[in-house]
């Protein structure tokens, strides 16, 4: 037996193996593109390793691919095998059960196996992680800050996995509107693990909701080297600076990170396309002209409308096929989201029935210029969208097109309500774009009232 970085033992027997197996570690807190290299290693000098392969399978099905589930499984499979070949540990098979699970449709019963583990092992960091990311992926923001905080005791001041816990503490706190405390946190974060990008990304967050992209533009200037070293997580944290232009009416400096930074690497991976495909939308929502940018993200989602992994992904797919105006592709993916809708058996596919048949269906009509029935739809999902998953930043594009839809369909009384309820879940701030939507609300009734007052 042999102890990772992070202190918990596990069944590797080889000194190299293990040194591998704490790059693996490392490198999934720091969302490091060098991570997969590390784990092949193990694999390929300690093939009985059970852990190994499960994460393998964890791993495979966070990026919601539909052609990484048969991988998955198969890591699944290898995992027990190798568990047959060699005795594993109680909190090993805690991390099998968890891909069993998730495999089944139900992340939501993986979670519970990653709070078992933690439960014995409270600074686990592998598991705190998992667990983070997976309450993520499910939009359980208030599940992700409890599961920290009841393990924050755990961690002495120089446990090798506590700056990566206090970045992970920042991003909860930030989510569940505590913004003061996520900003700490997330630089404390920092200043411990130079390389923690989530930790850095907290605060931009914060800057976001805060509707302070002034200040996020200085959070995050000369701190490149936090994500530069990062897998595709990197070109979120491009997004996040482009969002911050975008609030500022820096539209040649969003274009500029867009073609150089978010899309240079004209990746299908579906965290990839919802960074392009939300920032193309308010874009468009603010008069711009994108140009041809829709057609290749459109070419990308139209391949992936049987996916069904993640409703997320979905809705981000369906913005660009609406957005390059793909009738076909946009009818299959209704199609089957309805499907899925009907089945509403586990996890994924109670998603696809809400919020996300409804969403879509908004989406759908705004694509068509019926704003009228776009606003219904998308306000009957609103008040499950947080079930999607994703961020309050990233579901905003959601709630914007949302707004509009109201706006053009000339609801304005149920638009500001819409806007204040924004406001409220931002800690009573509000951004460039709220402040336009506000006066376009008043201009509409002013012209109403002109047009109502009698001729004499």
């Amino acid at each position: 037996m042999r102890d990772d970085v992070f202190g918990q033992s596990n069944s590797l027997t080889r000194a190299d193996s293990a040194e591998a197996w704490d790059g693996v570690l490392l490198g999934f807190m720091a969302h490091a593109a060098v991570t997969p290299q590390h784990l092949a290693r193990v694999l390929e000098l300690e093939p009985d390793f059970a852990l190994a392969h499960a994460i393998k399978g964890l791993f495979m099905l966070l990026l919601g691919r539909r052609e990484m589930t048969p991988v998955a499984i198969e890591a699944m499979a290898a995992a027990e095998r190798a568990a047959a070949a060699r005795a594993i540990t109680a909190r090993e098979g805690h991390y099998l059960a968890a891909l069993r699970h998730w495999l089944a449709g139900n992340p939501s019963r993986s979670v519970q196996e990653f709070e078992a583990i933690l439960r014995a092992h409270p600074d686990d960091t592998l598991a705190m992680k998992l667990s983070h990311a997976t309450r993520f992926v499910l939009g359980d923001p208030a599940g992700m800050r409890r599961s920290i905080e009841r393990v924050m005791p755990a961690y002495a001041p120089d446990h090798a996995g506590r700056g990566y816990l206090l970045g992970c503490h920042a991003f909860a706190l930030e989510e569940t509107g505590a913004y003061d405390k996520a900003e700490i946190a997330g630089r404390q974060a920092l200043w411990m693990v130079s390389d923690d990008a989530w930790g850095l990304h907290a605060v931009a967050h914060v800057h976001e909701m805060k509707g302070q992209s002034e200040l996020g533009l200085d959070w995050l200037a000369g701190r490149e080297a936090a994500w530069s070293h990062c897998n595709n997580f990197r070109y979120h944290v491009w997004w996040h600076k482009a969002l911050m232009h975008l609030d500022q009416g820096q539209i040649d400096q969003v274009f500029d990170l867009y073609d150089s930074a978010i899309r240079k690497d004209k990746t299908d991976d579906y965290r990839d396309i919802s960074n392009a495909t939300s920032l193309l939308s308010r874009l468009e929502l603010e008069g711009v002209n994108v140009g041809d940018r829709w057609e290749e993200l459109a070419d990308l989602s139209a391949a992936r409308t049987e996916d069904g992994c993640l409703i997320f992904a979905d809705l981000h797919y369906l913005l660009a096929l609406t957005g390059d105006t793909r009738e076909d592709a946009i009818s299959r993916m209704l199609h089957r989201i309805k499907r899925d809708a009907d089945m509403a058996q586990c996890d994924t596919t109670r998603r696809m029935a809400d919020p996300g048949l409804a969403a879509a269906q908004g989406l759908e009509a705004f694509g068509e210029g019926q704003y009228g029935q776009a606003f219904d739809h998308l306000l009957t999902a609103r008040g499950s969208m947080q079930l999607a998953g994703g961020s309050h930043a990233q579901r905003d594009v959601f709630e914007r097109i949302t707004i509009d839809a109201g706006l053009r369909a000339g609801r304005l009384d149920a638009v500001e309500r819409v806007l204040d309820d924004r406001r409220a879940k931002r800690g009573g701030h509000e951004d460039t774009y709220a402040l336009a939507r506000r006066a376009l609300i008043e201009a509409g009734r002013d012209d109403r009232n002109i047009h109502s007052v009698p001729a004499e």
